[in-house]
């Protein structure tokens, strides 16, 4: 895919896109479509992202975000609303919502408003549903929590991924099981409990590997996402590291010996590799 420069100054911008974009999934693209060579996405920030927290929402909608806090729009008319939009974007000439997009105090405004408070260009983007379930991050949200991960992924339209430190771990792993690299995550949802068909990002390379989420019921009892690097060494790393979530194994379980866990690790290795070695097909790719 063509990658855009995520940098854009607010006078160069034509084309707005106006929402929270968590998630940047296969709704939004609808209306990502819509935004042009001087496109930007204005993003209300509450705070409350953790599909994809920050700036990663420029990195999958490959194009810049302007960031507005929800605090600072929230008790804005609706025609101060596009005002403050107009004095933002000097040379904004089209406005891309969705069909139940609001604004003004206390929501009092709907998508069809805009056409009365701004004299460029709105575009509505219908609802986009997808086997009679119309694409939200919430609905991706729950997903993902109830272990879903091909749903939550078709959604998204991509594999879903949380970036996390390397932090010190328990050290058996390398001594008695696997070798893995144990993540400590801040901002991001974090999926259901259990075993993940995974692919982990170290700087530039990315490897095949199975990765843990939950409470270490067969040691220590702590909770903790690691990962482990299948058919590589890797040196000792330090800083972030990405996961990308491709399959769901099983669930969380508790084994009466390590020898047993061992074994069982092995053959979610064995799993693992099978899903990795099949090329999945996203709704992003029909797009």
């Amino acid at each position: 895919m063509l990658r855009r420069s995520t940098i854009l100054k607010k006078e160069s911008v034509d084309t707005l896109a106006i929402g929270s974009f968590d998630g940047i999934h296969v709704g939004h693209r609808q209306l990502i479509n819509h935004l042009g060579s001087h496109g930007a996405l204005f993003v209300i920030d509450k705070d409350q992202a953790n599909l994809t927290p920050g700036i990663k929402r420029s990195e999958y909608a490959g194009y810049p975000c302007m960031f507005f806090h929800f605090l600072k729009v929230k008790d804005l008319s609706g025609a101060e609303f596009v005002e403050l939009l107009k004095k933002e974007f000097p040379h904004l000439k089209k406005i891309v919502v969705g069909y139940d997009f609001c604004f003004g105090k206390h929501r009092s405004c709907t998508a069809k408003d805009l056409k009365t408070f701004f004299d460029g260009d709105v575009v509505i983007v219908e609802e986009f549903s997808y086997q009679g379930n119309s694409v939200h991050s919430s609905l991706i949200r729950t997903y993902l929590q109830e272990g879903r991960l091909e749903e939550a992924n078709r959604f998204l339209g991509r594999e879903y991924a949380i970036t996390g430190d390397v932090v010190t771990g328990q050290g058996l792993g390398k001594k008695e099981l696997v070798p893995t690299l144990n993540l400590k995550v801040l901002e991001y949802l974090i999926p259901h409990a259990g075993v993940y068909a995974t692919r982990t990002r170290i700087a530039q390379t990315i490897y095949d590997s199975v990765s843990f989420i939950g409470v270490r019921e067969s040691t220590d009892g702590a909770f903790s996402i690691e990962t482990h690097i299948l058919d590589a060494t890797i040196p000792e790393i330090h800083g972030a590291v990405e996961l990308f979530f491709v399959a769901f194994l099983r669930d969380n379980q508790k084994f009466n010996s390590l020898s047993e866990l061992k074994s069982q690790i092995e053959h979610d290795c064995e799993e693992a590799r099978k899903c990795l070695g099949t090329c999945r097909v996203y709704l992003r790719d029909f797009l």
